[in-house]
């Protein structure tokens, strides 16, 4: 059912990109060409984040890879993520990689981990990108890398591949979706166990500090644990219930944090809104039923009255907190890839838990860029790094360079597509092409690989991944979903 909307891969012009757009009545710039920077690419241009002149405007979004060792230390295939992560020309990597401030808050038993014994492998981490950077390009002084601090909450998943949830509430569609009992309150983290963990943080950012690193994210988006508090409305006690109260558990991290390594930047990536959860489905997507929890109180950043759209009146005010706090940038996403993907991550090609795309993934990509734009114009002086923008393919850098020279965003954030083609930044600003056998397209192997226990890559196009031997697995895993 991919052939429900024309592929990106069939425009073969510039023209002909914009006309699908203009068939969507969808309003995004494109520039015609891929300036270099030698040509003054708006993508050349410095940007300060908190007193650093980064380099450029290209960043690397976190890309966990499900492919730690056991103890959290990085193997192989996660140095060598960090190692093209440094040879791609991005001089902002944001977090890198998810590392979980503990163990039993991995989203898989392979995640790194942010804990004092593996500082170490954190290092080894760092050291690879930056060794990497320095060979390529010949400096690192306007490279500024980040670790991703988190605990995944819902979706943690610390001993196999099956769910160990721990959350802040009971959502009645998200535990009718994810098979979590509504009347077992264990699940629930307490007040007390939050304290913990607000330690677990503060000693997850001590950690990076000591491997090097120049600024942690604290991960407050797409379903895990700090995006989930931000809508916990029906919780009770002092994390839960009115604005004040939901955003308190970020705030007071962040606030610890910066108190305890006041020379360490803070960052947050945040899902500034969110939608229903879908229904998971070999046919077209559809919202799972809502019309008995209305007006719905159960979403950050979503219309009460209408879930399916966004409001942005809350994540405005916490935005603006988050300023008054020090935060010195935010990385603007939507949605969580587990029960809403076409909203965080546009394809025409579902991931095997998802369903097929219930809209043009164009659509989707304008609704993520036109909400980052809008919060980049109610807060000027906030760095701020879009998502959401693998989809656009071979017209990503005719777009990137656009919304920068406006003002939409200040820098353009890859995720899937450096799985891929990692060399993305630095082709298109020395050269001012792309390699179009490596733009990524979406398949969406990336996702459906780790949902069944196998590394994250790029299967069909990493010529590395392609003859691993779980391709062959991926690949009939794919073939029984087609032929179900």
């Amino acid at each position: 059912m991919s052939d429900l909307y024309p592929k990106v891969a069939q425009f073969k012009s510039v023209a002909a990109f914009r006309d699908r757009l203009s068939e969507l009545s969808l309003s995004l710039p494109v520039d015609d060409a891929v300036l270099t920077a030698a040509d003054d690419s708006p993508m050349a241009r410095r940007l300060n984040i908190g007193g650093v002149e980064v380099g450029n405007r290209w960043c690397i979004h976190p890309m966990e890879g499900w492919d730690a060792n056991r103890d959290g230390s990085p193997s192989e295939l996660t140095l060598r993520r960090w190692r093209n992560f440094g040879l791609s020309g991005a001089k902002l990597i944001w977090g890198g990689e998810a590392a979980a401030v503990v163990p039993e808050g991995r989203a898989n038993p392979n995640q790194t981990l942010a804990t004092p014994g593996n500082r170490d492998g954190l290092k080894a981490l760092l050291d690879e990108l930056t060794i990497a950077h320095a060979e390529r390009f010949g400096s690192t002084d306007d490279l500024l890398v980040g670790l991703q601090l988190t605990h995944s909450g819902r979706f943690c998943r610390p001993n196999s591949k099956q769910l160990e949830p721990r959350i802040a509430y009971h959502h009645p569609l998200l535990d009718e979706k994810f098979g979590i009992d509504p009347e077992d309150q264990a699940t629930v983290l307490t007040d007390a166990e939050l304290y913990n963990l607000i330690d677990a943080y503060v000693v997850g950012a001590q950690t990076a500090q000591e491997a090097g690193f120049r600024f942690v994210d604290i991960k407050s988006c797409h379903g895990y644990l700090m995006h989930e508090f931000l809508s916990a409305r029906p919780r009770a006690g002092e994390f839960g219930g009115d604005f004040e109260a939901r955003t308190r558990l970020l705030t007071t991290i962040i606030t610890r944090v910066r108190d305890a390594c006041p020379d360490l930047m803070i960052c947050v990536r945040l899902s500034v809104f969110d939608s229903l959860p879908y229904k998971t489905s070999r046919g077209i997507g559809e919202p799972m039923d809502a019309s008995g929890l209305l007006p719905y109180q159960l979403g950050f950043g979503t219309r009460e009255d209408d879930p399916l759209e966004y409001d942005l009146t809350e994540p405005f005010e916490l935005i603006a907190r988050l300023q008054h706090l020090g935060v010195a940038a935010l990385n603007v996403s939507c949605g969580s890839p587990y029960y809403n993907p076409h909203i965080q991550r546009p394809a025409i090609f579902p991931p095997s838990d998802g369903y097929q795309p219930p809209e043009d993934p164009l659509v989707g990509v304008v609704r993520q860029l036109d909400a980052a734009r809008k919060c980049k114009d109610a807060f000027p002086e906030m760095p701020m790094v879009g998502s959401g923008y693998s989809y656009l393919q071979d017209f990503l850098p005719h777009v990137a360079q656009a919304v920068v020279r406006e003002g939409w965003i200040d820098s353009v954030g890859l995720g899937r597509m450096v799985l891929s083609y990692p060399e993305l930044p630095a082709d298109t600003l020395g050269e001012g092409t792309m390699a179009r056998r490596k733009v990524c397209r979406t398949f969406s192997d990336c996702t459906t690989a780790p949902r069944n226990g196998i590394v994250s890559g790029c299967f069909p196009l990493d010529p590395f991944y392609k003859e691993m031997d779980e391709a062959a697995t991926l690949r009939e895993w794919k073939q029984s979903l087609k032929e179900y």
